[in-house]
């Protein structure tokens, strides 16, 4: 993976968007790059009302709904464990692609959250995410968390 956006969801949008081309006009599309999405959605709205799809650019789609909180709230759905296991299968399985686009409704919170943990997950430098925005830190932290169990759970089975 070349690199990493994290992005808002109309950022996200535009993103995918420039990959597009009609039919037999391949050679009209303005981004060729290979991509996969994390596409983080809000419960309380059922989602954006639109998911991103696979095709010859977008190599895979991993969709999640939970919400901007960093504790339980009535109403609205706190970041699990599982899901963040989810995408740290995605972005292992995605590898080879070009970019994996992050977003979530701003791209300031949710998905700079993921975005930092998986830069610094393949070894880079992920400060830029901390000095210029605010990422939830519930959802860092409970990446965190299951990429040191995943290790950890590795380590026991290639004994």
């Amino acid at each position: 993976m070349k690199r990493i956006l994290v992005r808002s969801v109309h950022e996200a949008f535009e993103y995918v968007m420039a990959h597009y081309y009609p039919f037999g006009q391949a050679e009209f599309a303005e981004k060729t790059d290979t991509y996969a999405v994390i596409s983080i959605q809000d419960s309380h709205t059922g989602g954006f009302g639109f998911c991103f799809q696979e095709n010859q650019y977008c190599k895979g789609v991993l969709t999640l709904q939970f919400d901007d909180i960093v504790k339980k709230v009535d109403g609205a759905v706190l970041f699990t464990k599982e899901q963040a296991e989810a995408i740290l299968d995605f972005a292992d399985l995605h590898r080879n692609v070009d970019t994996l686009l992050i977003h979530c409704y701003a791209g300031q919170s949710r998905s700079r959250a993921v975005g930092a943990f998986l830069i610094k997950m393949f070894g880079k430098d992920n400060s830029r995410y901390f000095e210029t925005g605010s990422p939830n830190m519930y959802v860092y932290q409970t990446m965190e968390k299951a990429w040191l169990q995943k290790l950890l759970i590795g380590k026991r089975t290639d004994k």
